[in-house]
């Protein structure tokens, strides 16, 4: 999911300062719906809050009520992201098999990388521009690929798999390479690749634990 989940959306998490009543404010809609797209095609750093203002229309004390610093309105933006890829996941998980979640996830993925305006990872974009780890920014980012270890080796848990936390890091792994080498070589490719590999690390782990070479 490399764009902002739809505010709007029941799985959007309330960005800025809420209304009264709880709600999302329509400022706060407005700054994170013209912020979200451009950090992720311009780069985050690249996209200055006096660029994010003009395109929504909002002055700086709005801005500023709702999002304190630009590193607050880039935080909100990647929550929503991980927001919309966790509710995705969840989706797949009430409705399918483990397995086939994993499938539908490599699918996804592939179709992801591949379409247009692809612009990589967005997490994995984060980390890039924000090194320090302690940053708030890269705790966000962090915490999510944290979640995908954590979901994979939920999910190969319950199909049985031995070890499953390592190989959930070897399959984030196969991820983040799908997020590169996608756009060059193709959907089709992408998925098939993805799949291939990932049966590989579940029959070796299984093996391993059989004895087999």
């Amino acid at each position: 999911m490399s764009t902002p989940v739809a505010l709007e959306d029941p799985t959007a998490p309330v960005v800025g300062r809420p209304r009264r009543d709880g709600g999302q404010s329509e400022a706060a809609r407005r700054i994170l719906a013209a912020a979200g797209p451009r950090f992720y095609r311009e780069g985050i750093r690249a996209v200055s809050a006096d660029a994010v203002m003009a395109d929504a229309q909002v002055t700086k004390a709005t801005f500023y009520r709702h999002f304190p610093t630009k590193d607050d309105l880039v935080a909100a933006y990647l929550a929503t992201v991980a927001a919309a890829e966790r509710a995705a996941v969840e989706g797949w998980r009430a409705a399918l098999p483990p397995q086939d979640v994993l499938t539908a996830y490599g699918d996804h993925l592939a179709a992801q990388t591949c379409g247009e305006g692809f612009r990589g990872c967005p997490f994995l974009n984060a980390v890039a521009e924000y090194p320090d780890p302690e940053h708030p920014v890269r705790r966000v980012a962090d915490d999510h690929r944290a979640w995908l270890r954590t979901t994979a080796g939920e999910l190969l848990r319950a199909m049985d798999v031995p070890r499953p936390d390592e190989v959930a890091v070897q399959l984030v792994m196969l991820r983040d390479g799908a997020m590169v080498a996608g756009p060059a070589v193709g959907p089709d490719v992408v998925a098939r690749t993805l799949h291939d590999a990932g049966r590989t690390l579940v029959e070796h782990a299984r093996a391993g634990r059989t004895g087999r070479a």
